[in-house]
């Protein structure tokens, strides 16, 4: 099941945060953002648990997509293709016409997931990873 994050799913949010990224988000900053009209946030539920997590930011018609994470023990299962493809279904029913994304270069299974719901890579950031430091892909669908 997909829904929208609620603030009680912050605790298991940031513990996937943790574990998929070597800089996470702090809670501050996902309250932060969680509160914020311009974004919004879906879990993927399973078995009582927050599987995955993502999030989009609105700028204008824009939307960056800001995180799409799934736990580890849940992978390959299509919980990212599932909360993405709501995630982008959302971000059109609030008027947003063109979404984008950064993606580190070695991340080849979300660089897939990403093409498979239409995003196409426009150019690379160099250095915008670190630990390690590492180039991201950057990727628009439109």
């Amino acid at each position: 099941m997909i829904r929208r994050m609620e603030a009680a799913d912050l605790e298991q949010v940031c513990a996937i945060e943790t574990l998929c990224f070597s800089v996470p988000w702090s809670r501050a900053a996902f309250q932060d953002s969680f509160s914020r009209a311009e974004y919004m946030y879906f879990v993927a539920v399973s078995e009582g648990q927050i599987a995955g997590y993502c999030g989009l930011l609105r700028i204008g018609e824009e939307g960056d997509v800001v995180n799409v994470a799934v736990h580890p023990d849940r992978r390959k299962r299509g919980i990212g293709r599932g909360m993405l493809e709501v995630l982008l279904q959302a971000g059109r029913e609030n008027g947003i016409s063109a979404f984008t994304l950064e993606v580190r270069v070695s991340n080849t299974a979300a660089i897939h997931m990403y093409e498979k719901a239409g995003f196409v890579p426009v150019g690379v950031r160099r250095g915008y990873y670190e630990k390690p430091q590492e180039d991201a892909l950057i990727m628009w669908k439109r």
